[in-house]
């Protein structure tokens, strides 16, 4: 039976796939550690590597900011960058041994704000377009060895990663991409033989609401 890290699994996106992958075969191994302990999570990590051979890495954990850049505390850029960026290159670090002895895979879940530059998303976009070049960078680095990277760069998804912005997706058909359509993409992509390295999942249409 494989087994997967993934951060992220009490909901969304994280949720979906964590469910997906353990109605198919695969052992859930779920962080607990809030991603900002560097310390807490790094002894977590060294315990999981201790007592399992690790084949898949997902990194799914992740929160966004959307505001005039100068309007963000310095808490919360320090808070957004070690969840969405520092944290999954430390655990990526931290399993890769284990994941060159399986001839394992890393996932990390980016997005599309890592592919373009929007208004008010310049905190968001450097810590998911550091995440895509990082997962881009670290296949060259490791591809001789069999693991496999992949970054898959979602755009707007029905999830409660909306819960605390000023704007969610639309009710609309084709206007959002469901979680379980992207834990999909992710059990084809493990299934797959050659390497995905970079995947953008898009709905056909845009649609995005302003909450009152």
């Amino acid at each position: 039976m494989k087994k997967v890290v993934i951060t992220g699994h009490s909901s969304g996106i994280g949720k979906a796939i964590s469910e997906l992958l353990d109605a198919n075969g695969f052992q859930i191994i779920k962080l607990s550690s809030r991603l900002e302990d560097f310390i807490e999570l790094e002894k977590e990590a060294k315990n999981i590597v201790k007592n399992f051979e690790i084949d898949v890495l997902v990194n799914c954990a992740g929160f966004g900011i959307f505001a005039p850049h100068e309007e963000i505390s310095s808490q919360n850029i320090t808070k957004l960058l070690a969840v969405n960026l520092t944290a999954p290159v430390m655990l990526c670090n931290l399993f890769l041994r284990s994941l060159k002895k399986t001839n394992g895979h890393i996932i990390n879940i980016s997005s599309v704000e890592a592919t373009r530059h929007s208004k008010f998303s310049a905190l968001y976009t450097a810590s998911k377009s550091g995440l895509r070049d990082f997962s881009l960078a670290l296949f060259e680095e490791v591809r001789k060895s069999g693991v496999r990277v992949t970054s898959i760069n979602p755009d707007i998804t029905k999830t409660a990663f909306f819960d605390n912005l000023t704007f969610e997706p639309s009710s609309e058909a084709q206007t959002y991409i469901d979680a379980n359509d992207l834990a999909q993409t992710v059990l084809d992509i493990l299934n797959f033989k050659a390497v995905v390295t970079d995947i953008t999942v898009r709905p056909q249409r845009l649609k995005i609401v302003k909450k009152n």
